[in-house]
């Protein structure tokens, strides 16, 4: 009997579980084979993955300023001396001076250019005098050399009159007349044409040194840099004998190199970047938590605000990207400082 009811059991429950899957997929219960794959391949929106990104950056200002030494126009000028420097983590407002150089190099060429100027004034003005007296004495000269060509040929009009002697010494008087007013006229377009070109020569001498006074006269008022906006200030470093060091007052620099920093504490940001593989889990938008590694106690709330389209090659791999990517930071501290190292742990994508 017991042999008996086992065998109805394994043949029964086979054919009730047969049964069962038949009416299940009859009645629509379960998802079609091609829509359950679909459901499977459909990637998350950006930003909402259950995986967490945390990425590394600094700290920087949304809006900063470096102050460089001058470039001085009209001038290969080696070096400028700095005379006054503001202190690093200074605040200073819009106006205040930060850097100075010593001017006195560039007041003594704009004295020097204006000194010239005056002096060809004068000099083009002579040489004007003097070429008006000279002018009027070849005009003098020539009407007189016109006017022995008009009697030397009246003269030759009696030699028919004359014996031959006579007539010939007429003759050779009006051809030594002809010459010579010949040669006074174009010896006058001459003098005349290098009388002008004397004068181009003052007024090139005089508009040189009158550039010249002008660019040392702009180059004294770039010898001091003030604030454009309120902010700290924030000291640079440069190269000085086997080191880095801060650049100083007193120090000579370059033209060109950078001296000082000037943020707006009031707006932050980080910049870091995200791996391409992760490109995908990161939405402009975003909120994010920022911390600063050499402040762990600190937490700052954040925003993505900036996904840059192109990717970065990396240094080590020409087959590893990433992308940059700017984080606004909410709020400010004064140890929220730029150039400090950060994590910033992104959170869900919000609205877009």
């Amino acid at each position: 009997m017991k042999q008996r009811i086992g065998l109805a059991l394994s043949i029964g429950l086979p054919a009730l579980v047969v049964a069962a899957a038949l009416f299940i997929v009859g009645c629509g219960g379960a998802p079609a084979p091609l829509e359950a794959a679909a459901l499977a391949a459909a990637p998350p929106p950006p930003g909402d993955t259950g995986r967490a990104v945390r990425l590394t950056g600094t700290v920087e200002a949304v809006r900063a300023s470096t102050v460089m030494v001058p470039r001085l126009a009209g001038q290969s000028v080696n070096t400028l001396t700095i005379t006054y420097l503001a202190r690093a983590g200074t605040r200073v407002n819009v106006g205040d001076v930060l850097v100075e150089f010593d001017p006195q190099e560039q007041q003594r060429i704009a004295l020097d250019r204006q000194s010239e100027v005056v002096d060809l004034d004068g000099q083009i003005q002579r040489r004007r005098s003097d070429q008006e007296i000279a002018r009027s004495r070849d005009d003098t000269e020539l009407t007189a050399a016109e006017h022995d060509v008009e009697r030397s040929r009246l003269a030759t009009l009696n030699n028919r009159f004359l014996p031959r002697i006579d007539a010939e010494t007429n003759t050779l008087a009006n051809e030594q007349a002809q010459a010579r007013f010949d040669q006074l006229r174009k010896t006058y377009e001459l003098k005349r044409k290098a009388a002008v070109a004397d004068l181009k020569i003052l007024d090139i001498r005089r508009e040189r040194s009158d550039r010249a006074r002008e660019y040392a006269e702009g180059n004294s008022r770039l010898m001091t840099v003030r604030a454009t906006f309120a902010g700290i200030v924030v000291s640079k470093s440069t190269f000085k004998g086997s080191g880095m060091a801060d650049v100083q007052e007193g120090d000579q620099v370059r033209p060109g190199l950078p001296v000082l920093d000037i943020v707006d504490p009031t707006s932050m940001q980080v910049r870091g970047r995200v791996n391409q593989a992760d490109i995908g889990l990161i939405a402009v938008g975003q909120p994010a938590t920022i911390r600063l590694d050499a402040y762990p106690e600190l937490a700052f709330d954040g925003r993505v605000e900036l996904l840059a389209p192109l990717a970065v090659t990396s240094s080590m791999s020409a087959k590893v990207r990433s992308f940059t990517v700017l984080v606004s930071i909410r709020g400010n501290s004064p140890q929220l400082m730029p150039d400090l190292t950060a994590s910033v742990d992104l959170g869900k994508s919000g609205s877009r």
